[in-house]
């Protein structure tokens, strides 16, 4: 065992070195942060565009008393409802035909208000009346109420705490623990696919497995990968705590996890571990059998849907905790990291995560253990019945 382990760590710095001391290593570093760069770039012109005021102006051609009564009651109603849920309104003085003034080629309403708040004319295109009808029906209203509108007032009981709150605020922790830790494992352990085919197509795995064992092979690959994952992640953390406290952010206020903060961010760092090990793995047995690259960009797209629709079992079981479904959800290998990081957000007990990070490190050896035996009997053409040599070490 020693010496499986010697020679895992030499593979895994060879990998990892080989990885991180190259040129492309900061092109991958750099490939998820200009998509979020961009996509804010498109979030502020298309805010622009939004902040950009579309609605249809109104002209209100009353009386002065009666456009003041409808101004005052527009305000009122927008303090309440927000500015963008009414019409934007424009008081001219009463106009003898709205018609004409709407063909003027200066006018800029759309629709004309005249006759009286108790009995008002809308005039303008069909289309427009049906849009600015309810709204001018709401204001007229609003406006003939003693000219005010007169809120009932609410009294306030404050409390420190509100379980209800608390354990929505758990709910949202555990999703967001989960969608973060997805996406990460499927940016990250997809290169495991393409890993060996090179070393495959150059016969350098030949020598390498003449060397050390194919299982010291698999283990420092997979640790190689798992080490380069945690400084992408390390990177990508510190560029975005950076840009939060260059922007002047504000730290969101969020219920402690059931486990609390330190245990919380320790259970991530261990269950993205195993999650990206138990699909590494995978990933890394099936892609030893191919042998060309076509192979394994044909295999990635169904073990990644398979691997979504995972995620979203263990999404539906955050919302049923204790059911049948979250019970599964947190047996099962492949879901079984998400479900128990959401887990942790909203139960405070511990020993159910030391037996969930066990139960999923014995399926990353087993998953090891028949990767490298089919690799063995497929790819290097010796050994016997694979279930014999099950858990026999295999030596080359």
């Amino acid at each position: 065992m020693r010496e499986l382990a010697r020679a895992a760590f030499v593979i895994a710095r060879r990998d990892f070195s080989a990885v991180v001391l190259s040129r492309t290593f900061i092109l991958f570093l750099l490939g998820p942060i200009l998509p979020i760069l961009i996509g804010f770039a498109f979030g502020g012109l298309g805010e622009r565009i939004s902040s950009t005021d579309l609605r249809p102006v109104l002209g209100v051609a009353l009386s002065a008393q009666d456009n003041v009564a409808i101004g005052r009651a527009r305000e009122q109603l927008a303090e309440r409802m927000g500015d963008k849920a009414l019409a934007r309104i424009r008081l001219m003085p009463p106009v003898a035909d709205p018609r004409a003034q709407l063909a003027r080629p200066d006018a800029r309403a759309v629709a004309m208000l005249t006759g009286t708040l108790a009995r008002p004319v809308l005039t303008g295109k069909a289309e427009d009346l049906d849009r600015l009808q309810g709204d001018v029906s709401l204001m007229a209203t609003a406006a003939l109420a003693e000219r005010t509108l007169r809120f009932v007032p609410v009294e306030r009981q404050e409390v420190a705490t509100s379980r209800g709150a608390q354990s929505q605020g758990r709910l949202l922790i555990g999703r967001i623990a989960q969608v973060v830790m997805f996406f990460l494992t499927i940016l990250l352990a997809g290169m495991i696919l393409s890993n060996l085919v090179e070393e495959k197509t150059n016969k350098i795995i030949e020598i390498l497995a003449a060397a050390v064992p194919i299982d010291a092979i698999f283990l420092g690959k997979l640790m190689a990968m798992l080490a380069m994952s945690f400084v992408g992640i390390a990177f990508w953390g510190m560029t975005a705590f950076v840009v939060f406290v260059v922007l002047g952010g504000q730290p969101a206020a969020l219920p402690a996890p059931a486990v609390g903060w330190p245990a919380f961010l320790i259970l991530a760092v261990l269950y993205f571990a195993m999650a990206y090990t138990l699909l590494g793995s995978l990933f890394l047995g099936i892609g030893a059998q191919a042998a060309t690259v076509r192979e394994v960009q044909t295999l990635n797209m169904p073990i990644t849907m398979g691997q979504m629709l995972i995620f979203f079992f263990a999404t539906y079981a955050v919302d049923h905790m204790g059911s049948p479904a979250e019970v599964a959800a947190c047996i099962f290998p492949w879901s079984s990291p998400f479900a128990m990081i959401a887990r942790a957000g909203q139960d405070a007990a511990l020993w159910p995560h030391l037996l969930a990070l066990l139960w999923q490190a014995v399926f990353v050896a087993l998953i090891i253990r028949i990767g490298v035996l089919l690799f063995r009997r497929h790819v290097m053409q010796s050994g016997g019945r694979w279930w014999k040599s099950l858990f026999r070490p295999a030596t080359g």
